[in-house]
């Protein structure tokens, strides 16, 4: 029986215990699964255009496009943003040409107030279409009916 030694388990223990686990602990998965969603539904509504404008009423479909349109909008006191961005009526085709690296395909939203100026909102849009952008549309809100359907 000379050079046969048994080979025993390191510390006594059983062999196999250590061996690798086979289950998937879901529960950090679910931890940052439920910290995104607070994340986005938080700033979900902060998306929207930040300027507040008290938009006209109209009943007209909405328009589908692939990209994200530039927004223009008119304050109550006719002040001009270009999406969240005060701009004078002076510099806003030179920054709008700009954003759209001088593509006046992009689509431009006009956003104007219900009590300003009808003046106003046609002299933002000449502005535009002298400036080459053809793909401008106005923006209103549904009536009451039509929103809740």
């Amino acid at each position: 029986m000379a050079g046969t030694v048994q080979q025993s388990s390191r510390l006594g223990r059983r062999p196999g215990r250590f061996a690798t686990m086979s289950e998937i602990n879901v529960t950090p998965f679910v931890d940052v699964m439920l910290v995104l969603l607070v994340v986005f539904m938080i700033t979900a509504p902060l998306l929207t255009v930040g300027v507040p404008i008290d938009l006209p009423k109209a009943s007209a479909s909405n328009l589908q496009g692939n990209e994200e349109p530039l927004t223009v909008s008119i304050s109550d006191r006719g002040e001009i943003f270009l999406q969240e961005t005060l701009v004078g009526a002076e510099e806003l085709v030179a920054r709008l040409l700009a954003i759209a690296e001088n593509r006046t395909s992009r689509r431009i939203f006009v956003r104007g107030d219900r009590t300003v100026d009808y003046g106003a909102v046609m002299t933002v849009m000449s502005r535009l279409n002298a400036a080459g952008f053809n793909k401008v549309a106005l923006v209103t809100e549904a009536p009451q009916s039509q929103a809740k359907k």
